[in-house]
């Protein structure tokens, strides 16, 4: 909402601490109606959603934004051989709990960036909680595995980058701003402000980019599995992609990709660059709000 020549971040909400699972998030929950869950991306916090939230709200959803563990101001777990301790799976099984914390047996999820690999997580782990599910610009990691090509490796570099022990925390904290860059026009002040305290903070960055190295071994690990079981969504799914974005560059139609893990699932091109819900917020929410009349 705007106060003056102010925007103000979440107006009306609760800003919460919640333990869960060992960690203890971060998390802004309101309104009042049926729940939606909606979860960021690197190196985001739950803050992107300011533009989003209060929308739904407004329009009788009762809605949750947690940072994830080891992001934001929510709290990191003990690292491990393996980087399980930043799995998809282990981060849903958070912020399922936490739902159930906040009341919240049923809900729909809606997942951006790394978010949205948590939330197909959420969908596969607790099908039972999850009633729709909404991923948004991002494809499987196994599929984006499995399709990369010299294309990908030098666009995506990063995902193996940050794969390699030590030095991209060195590189990132050598000059954050320079790294992940930011532009508070575009995102907000207050929403800047969160993300750049994020993104240098040394353990905060350790715990992104352990979301990274989890993604190219455990979690990838997760979704074969699945695919080898034939374990796929069971609710209404919708798979939104930025315009302006490379979804369609990289993957000709990412939604084919999906059509092959949900058994129902639509899908959009949102007019955008990558961080849709700050640049493009009124077609976030209607897709949403579709979704959930599905």
């Amino acid at each position: 909402m705007i106060s003056g020549n102010r925007e103000v971040m979440f107006e009306g909400f609760e800003d919460e601490r919640i333990r869960v699972a060992g960690v203890e998030l971060r998390v802004r929950h309101g309104g009042e109606g049926p729940p939606v869950l909606l979860i960021h991306g690197h190196p985001r916090t739950g803050s992107t959603w300011h533009r989003v939230a209060p929308s739904l709200v407004e329009r009788g959803y009762s809605v949750v934004c947690p940072d994830m563990r080891g992001y934001g101001r929510s709290g990191t777990a003990a690292l491990l051989p393996d980087h399980s301790q930043q799995s998809k799976r282990a981060v849903a099984g958070d912020l399922a709990e936490l739902m159930r914390r906040l009341g919240h047996d049923t809900f729909t999820v809606a997942g951006h960036d790394r978010g949205c690999y948590v939330a197909l997580r959420l969908a596969l782990d607790h099908p039972w909680a999850v009633t729709r599910l909404a991923v948004m610009d991002g494809v499987p990691i196994s599929e984006a595995l499995a399709r990369c090509d010299a294309k990908f490796a030098r666009d995506w570099y990063h995902w193996f980058f940050f794969a390699v022990p030590d030095k991209p925390e060195r590189a990132i904290m050598a000059d954050p701003d320079a790294w992940y860059g930011g532009d508070p026009d575009v995102m907000g002040q207050e929403n800047y402000q969160e993300f750049r305290a994020a993104i240098h903070d040394p353990e905060t960055v350790r715990a992104m980019l352990e979301d990274y190295r989890a993604g190219l071994g455990v979690d990838r690990a997760h979704e074969e599995a699945d695919r080898a079981a034939g374990r796929v969504v069971q609710c209404p799914t919708l798979f939104l992609w930025s315009a302006r974005d490379d979804m369609e560059d990289l993957y000709g139609d990412p939604l084919a990709i999906w059509r092959s893990w949900a058994r129902e699932v639509q899908g959009l091109a949102v007019e955008s660059g990558h961080h849709m819900a700050e640049e493009n917020p009124e077609a976030v929410v209607d897709a949403l709000d579709a979704l959930h009349r599905r």
